[in-house]
């Protein structure tokens, strides 16, 4: 997250740029304003996620199990692949959104060590729940 409460005024930014050369006084301006912009948003979000008793990353485990097409479920492995967050923290928000009955297991027909998530019927309407709103909180932001 980005938290300087004031962006550094363009004149400081030129001022740098007299010292480094390289730096293109334009593209930090609005580089500063989009991490700025960026960090208030994902503030919203965890807000609006908190009042349902989800976090940004219980939402994100969800939505990358409810948006395959051609599937049904995912193994922890293939949501690592699709969230940057280590092992240990998603193996520990795995457990406790099914602890919170919004996903299921299955273990794999041919490698029983292999874990088949898939969302409830409850992770299904939360998820429902939340779409409207999340998206209408990130149509309101202009990166």
């Amino acid at each position: 997250m980005f938290f300087l409460k004031e962006l550094p005024a363009r004149a400081m930014i030129e001022n740098y740029s007299r010292q480094f050369k390289e730096l293109d006084v334009d593209n930090v301006e609005k580089t500063l304003i989009t991490l700025r912009n960026a960090s208030l948003l994902l503030r919203e979000l965890e807000d609006y996620f908190a009042q349902y008793g989800l976090s940004q990353l219980k939402f994100l485990i969800l939505i990358v199990i409810d948006r395959e097409l051609e599937r049904t479920s995912l193994t922890s492995a293939e949501i690592a692949d699709r969230i940057d967050v280590s092992k240990p923290v998603l193996s520990r928000t795995i457990n406790k959104l099914l602890d919170d009955e919004l996903l299921l297991v299955k273990a794999d027909d041919c490698d029983g060590r292999v874990k088949h998530l898939s969302l409830s019927k409850q992770g299904k309407k939360t998820l429902n729940t939340l779409l409207p709103d999340y998206y209408l909180l990130i149509n309101r932001f202009n990166l």
